[in-house]
């Protein structure tokens, strides 16, 4: 059994950009359109583990959906995992 965090339904946003300094986001996400996935990007506690085929080992591990937010001004994306 995997304990799933999702997203809580306020959106995350920083106070401002840690790359320009701007305090303008644009809402948006980030989507994971891989063969099984859920369609939202999710963060995965541990190291990365590969298993026989190559993908990804993340059974038993704690997963968390990433939030994001792009500075309106440089572009610059922001994330962040509750």
């Amino acid at each position: 059994m995997t304990d799933y965090q999702p997203a809580t339904s306020r959106p995350w946003r920083p106070a401002s950009c840690s790359w320009c300094g701007e305090a303008s986001f644009d809402p948006g996400f980030l989507q994971d359109s891989g063969e099984g996935s859920q369609g939202a990007l999710r963060w995965v506690t541990g190291a990365l583990e590969r298993g026989f085929f190559g993908g990804a080992k993340s059974f038993g591990r704690e997963r968390r959906d990433v939030q994001g937010a792009r500075c309106s001004a440089c572009g610059h994306l922001e994330l962040f995992v509750r």
